[in-house]
């Protein structure tokens, strides 16, 4: 979540909470480095100073982040953004209040890596460009092609000092999380490309499972390694006849990867549908299903579940395109039955949807 081209995931803890340490905090940086990954994968480094306070406590995984998109000026000077802390209870409506042409556009992406110890620290975040023959598109793609070393820029993200504080609460930047599985598996579209790419890699080596890839051709297949067991299939929408639709050959790989009703045995359940997940209306809500967020409903509710999140031995990480993050969900919650507590389902975009 590049994942990203940009995502319209919720924002990750970025209020402030009444602890010693905010979880979140603004960290000025500047491009250091920018590499043409593929056609559509753009990867800029960003370092600074600043970033010896970033971070988590262990590996980045699917951690998300918040770029600041700068606006610009007449002659295309970057318009710099107004100072603000993060740490303040209600910058995000302050920032909402600014006037549009001063406040740019907020983007969630992924750290592809982080490189933090270093004398000057420094993070990876890969862009999905999605531009038209003119080089038009969204605010974050069109600044991603034509960043070049040396422009700044504000990113929120997590306080180290807060992932080593009792009194802050954790960083909820990060969702993957498998728990005592032992088979995982997988799936997402370009956008979701950098966060698997980045699990991949974090990966013990008794896991096993599949990874599943769809990207707009062939030359935006990557090189992704893992330490563990895990076949990485990727799969290209551009074909000799046309290019397919968005999802299509996603959706088609997974039901291939997990038929029902294979997994609903291995998660120890009866051979049978499951529940049909309620509805969400993806044209106006943000799809994010995931096994936390179900755990802390249940405590706040007062509910026990029958399973934790992460108990058994199949665990799935869906995410990219709402429209199609919701088939997929429909079908391993309801046709495959499997565990909702076993699946993290994330729209972080909606095709023919803009953003702020």
């Amino acid at each position: 979540m590049t994942a990203m081209a940009s995502a319209s995931r919720p924002p990750a803890a970025v209020t402030a909470l009444s602890a010693t340490e905010p979880m979140t905090r603004a960290f000025d940086v500047r491009v250091t480095a920018v590499e043409q990954l593929s056609p559509h994968f753009r990867r800029i480094t960003f370092g600074g100073y600043s970033l010896r306070h970033f971070g988590v406590h262990g590996n980045t995984l699917d951690l998300r982040i918040k770029l600041m998109i700068p606006s610009r000026s007449a002659n295309g000077t970057a318009i710099p953004l107004p100072d603000f802390r993060t740490e303040k209870p209600g910058w995000y409506s302050e920032w909402l209040a600014l006037d549009p042409a001063v406040r740019g556009a907020m983007r969630t992406y992924t750290v592809r890596q982080a490189r933090l110890d270093t004398v000057y620290p420094e993070i990876d975040v890969d862009f999905v460009l999605h531009l038209d023959a003119a080089g038009n598109g969204g605010p974050a793609a069109e600044w991603a092609a034509r960043a070049r070393p040396g422009d700044g820029l504000v990113l929120i993200g997590p306080n180290n000092r807060a992932a080593h504080c009792v009194t802050a609460e954790s960083y909820a930047g990060i969702e993957w999380g498998p728990g005592l599985a032992q088979r995982v598996l997988l799936a997402g579209d370009e956008t979701a490309v950098p966060a698997i790419g980045a699990i991949l890699e974090s990966l013990p080596s008794y896991l096993s499972g599949q990874a599943l890839l769809e990207v707009p051709s062939a030359d935006d297949f990557q090189d992704l390694t893992s330490p563990a067991d895990v076949a990485i299939t990727w799969l290209a929408r551009g074909t000799l006849n046309g290019r397919l639709p968005h999802g299509e050959r996603l959706q088609a790989a997974v039901r291939a990867a997990v038929p029902p009703p294979g997994w609903v045995a291995a998660t120890a359940q009866a051979p049978s549908a499951g529940p049909d997940p309620e509805d969400v209306n993806v044209d106006r809500d943000i799809l994010w299903d995931t096994p936390a967020r179900l755990d802390t409903a249940a405590i706040r509710t007062g509910r026990n579940p029958d399973k934790p999140a992460g108990a058994l031995p199949f665990y799935a990480w869906i995410a990219g395109e709402a429209g199609t993050v919701k088939d997929l969900r429909r079908y391993l919650v309801r046709d495959v039955g499997i565990d909702r507590k076993q699946v993290a389902f994330m729209g972080y975009w909606r095709q023919g949807k803009a953003e702020l």
